[in-house]
């Protein structure tokens, strides 16, 4: 398996298909690279290098019991590009990927970077507060960690349903891609997971996105239920300087998955514009 050591020494796991401009995909929580496979195939064979990592605690990577935070990851991002050397790179973050990509700029900077996307993203914040009162009440999310604790197998079973909108009547449901999201999650760490609910939760991206002057396409389906638009996405794209803003209608949070032809002609129309 492909490695690189994070500044702290811990060893993740990437791919790497292809030869040509570079995009890195940053995954969803609980996920690991693999649900990037539609993407990766499409870009690796269309000319650019498709790169995505498991996150620390996720999939194939070590499981660190700590670091386990949203500045931890952004600096993981930042070991990868530098270990890798890559330049003019498109960064691609879906869910806690995309506050993990806002976070790489607000600590990183913009030199190695090309475009980015938010890809139903949880940015700018998805913990109710004063600046985002829509937003979820920190019960939610202990709920979520609750259900970890209890039987976190049954968890990610239950969390593939809202997370495909496989819960809404009419929609199709397909049993491989439930399938493979409870065993990228049963790959990672209980700990990683646990702790990743506040990193994808409780930070405030605001002025992260406000350091954005590179082109950005915000995506994001207007009846995500896992993370939902009217405060993520719509947010985001006020907040980022020139933004693009594409949204689907009828769509899940995992759209990238369900709909990989819809998806990946919009971001191959946005990394060639």
């Amino acid at each position: 398996m492909s490695t690189f050591l994070a500044h702290d020494g811990t060893k993740l796991f990437y791919r790497d298909w292809g030869t040509g401009q570079p995009i890195v995909f940053s995954h969803a929580w609980p996920a690991s690279a693999d649900e990037w496979d539609p993407q990766m195939f499409f870009f690796a064979n269309r000319g650019f290098r498709a790169i995505a990592f498991d996150r620390r605690g996720h999939g194939r990577s070590e499981q660190t019991w700590d670091g386990n935070d949203i500045d931890t990851y952004a600096d993981d991002l930042a070991a990868l590009l530098e270990t890798l050397d890559l330049n003019n790179t498109i960064l691609v973050g879906h869910s806690t990927g995309g506050g993990e990509v806002a976070r790489y700029v607000g600590r990183h900077g913009l030199s190695r970077l090309a475009k980015i996307v938010f890809l139903a993203s949880v940015t700018p914040g998805m913990l109710k507060s004063d600046t985002n009162p829509d937003g979820w009440p920190l019960e939610t999310f202990d709920g979520f960690r609750e259900g970890l604790l209890k039987n976190r197998s049954q968890t990610y079973q239950d969390a593939a349903l809202t997370f495909y909108s496989y819960d809404q009547p009419g929609v199709e449901v397909s049993k491989g891609t439930q399938d493979k999201y409870w065993y990228q999650a049963m790959q990672g760490s209980l700990k990683a997971h646990y702790d990743c609910v506040a990193a994808f939760s409780e930070p405030d991206f605001t002025e992260d996105l406000k350091k954005i002057t590179v082109p950005t396409l915000v995506m994001h389906s207007e009846d995500d239920e896992g993370v939902p638009y009217h405060f993520t996405g719509a947010r985001s794209a006020k907040l980022i300087k020139n933004a693009q803003l594409k949204t689907y209608k009828g769509l899940s949070h995992g759209m990238a998955e369900t709909h990989p032809d819809l998806i990946n002609a919009d971001l191959l129309a946005f990394f060639q514009s």
